[in-house]
């Protein structure tokens, strides 16, 4: 038997979709995080794929989540929106908070959207492309459970804390990069585990603040910033900014609130989304061309924009589907009602 099982993207939407809502998600949840799931495993972003199912499900049944909260949009001042989850997954949250950000950065040239009371999992990508495609450039982070030893430290303060960008291009897809502030993402580490393979040297260190290649041992320690003390000090700021700024916990307040559950990380997001014509006027244009011999300047040499080996896996992903560990297939099959 075969150690891989194919699936086509309609079938990735559709088994997603109806493992969320079999772990007692509505539909409108279900949708909304489905679309995320899809564009992970789309992209062979696999640890932001349907692995990431297994993780939703059990933080419902774990009673943190609400599965079927409605987010609050509130017009909170001339160019910030503010979205109150209420204890719901956060793709929801960004979807109905979405077009009041886009439309405040249009009128204003910047606007900001603090989503807070959020159970998070997804990467931010999906976020920031969404806001791009309407021509506009995007930032988002976001803390998540104290996972990460501060450069120096031993012991976990700081979480992953992603930040993306995403820069609208005049032809083809954006310029978009996301990556944690810690050496790898999580998730990665745990399918190492699941996989029983050894992680290198540089993401982790054990609970005595060794150096450990035992993905185990990794998950029972502290994971390690990218970049030393440069990572160290971004993954603060995104604390700062995502936590106390918009009024939303720390990620060492959120672990200290999932109290030993294991449910996904709970607190807020930060996303801010400019308009090039509201800053440039009549000389967008000239400068986005600009940008253009930048990015000319990157690829002509042979180099890769961040965003390239994820759109190339998208092409191949809509001519050929995608392939997930049988282990996994099964995992999520028994989630679903016989």
């Amino acid at each position: 038997m075969s150690e891989e099982v194919s699936l086509s993207l309609d079938e990735v939407r559709r088994i997603s979709t109806d493992v969320l809502k079999a772990g007692g998600l509505s539909q409108e949840h279900a949708e909304a995080i489905a679309g995320v799931i899809y564009a992970g495993q789309r992209d062979e972003c696999h640890s932001h794929g349907m692995y990431r199912l297994l993780g939703c499900v059990r933080s419902v049944k774990e009673g943190k989540v609400n599965p079927s909260a409605l987010p609050d949009v509130v017009d909170h001042a001339p160019a910030i929106v503010r979205v109150n989850a209420h204890y719901g997954f956060s793709p929801l949250a960004f979807a109905r908070g979405r077009p009041l950000l886009v439309e405040k950065a249009r009128r204003t040239g910047l606007a900001a959207m603090a989503i807070n009371n959020c159970y998070h999992f997804s990467a931010l990508w999906p976020e920031v492309e969404a806001i791009c495609a309407d021509g506009l450039v995007a930032l988002a982070m976001t803390p998540s459970h104290s996972w990460v030893a501060p450069a120096g430290g031993k012991k976990p303060v700081f979480g992953t804390n992603p930040i993306a960008f995403a820069w609208p291009r005049p032809d083809g897809p954006p310029f978009v990069f996301d990556f944690a502030t810690s050496a790898i993402a999580r998730g990665e580490i745990e399918l190492h585990r699941r996989a029983g393979k050894p992680i290198p040297t540089g993401w982790a260190i054990d609970s005595e603040g060794n150096p450990t290649n035992d993905a185990t041992a990794a998950l029972a320690g502290a994971m390690l910033t990218f970049g030393g003390h440069k990572g160290s000090a971004l993954s603060a700021m995104i604390e700062l900014m995502a936590g106390p700024l918009i009024g939303d916990m720390t990620s060492a307040e959120s672990m200290a609130f999932d109290g030993g559950v294991g449910a996904a990380p709970c607190h807020g997001e930060l996303i801010l989304a400019f308009d090039p014509n509201v800053f440039l006027g009549a000389d967008a244009a000239q400068h986005v061309a600009r940008a253009e011999k930048m990015f000319d300047a990157i690829v002509g040499q042979g180099a890769r924009l961040p965003s390239q080996r994820r759109y190339e896996a998208r092409e191949r992903s809509k001519a050929n589907g995608v392939r997930i560990p049988r282990a996994l297939y099964d995992d999520l099959q028994a989630l679903l009602p016989r």
